[in-house]
């Protein structure tokens, strides 16, 4: 836990104290849609079925804006973030935002 920013959902993580509390971090990403896979997307949405290139495009943008929120809480000193959470937002027409944010913390073994 100490080596890496460690991400939770959770409030709290058992068996860890809070020793510190740095603020509020995030880290963001904004991803336009391709032409040719938005097409592909259009006919799968014609027929049903989960549209896979939306799938992973959401999927890289939410990795890439939790490495960008667990980077400025390295940066902060932290080793954690608790209460993960994420938000998305149309910034054009083709475009979107996922925003990852959290609070930055120091933890330690020890009691909750």
């Amino acid at each position: 836990m100490l080596n890496d920013v460690q991400v939770y959902t959770l409030e709290q993580i058992p068996g860890y104290k809070i020793v510190k509390v740095l603020g509020l971090v995030r880290g963001n990403s904004v991803r336009s849609r391709h032409v040719g896979k938005d097409i592909l997307a259009s006919l799968r949405n014609l027929v049903g079925g989960e549209v896979h290139e939306y799938t992973k495009l959401m999927a890289e943008s939410r990795e890439q804006a939790i490495d960008r929120m667990a980077e400025e809480a390295k940066m902060l000193g932290a080793n954690a973030v608790l209460g993960a959470r994420f938000s998305t937002s149309m910034v054009a027409s083709a475009a979107a935002e996922l925003l990852a944010f959290g609070t930055a913390v120091v933890l330690e073994k020890g009691e909750d």
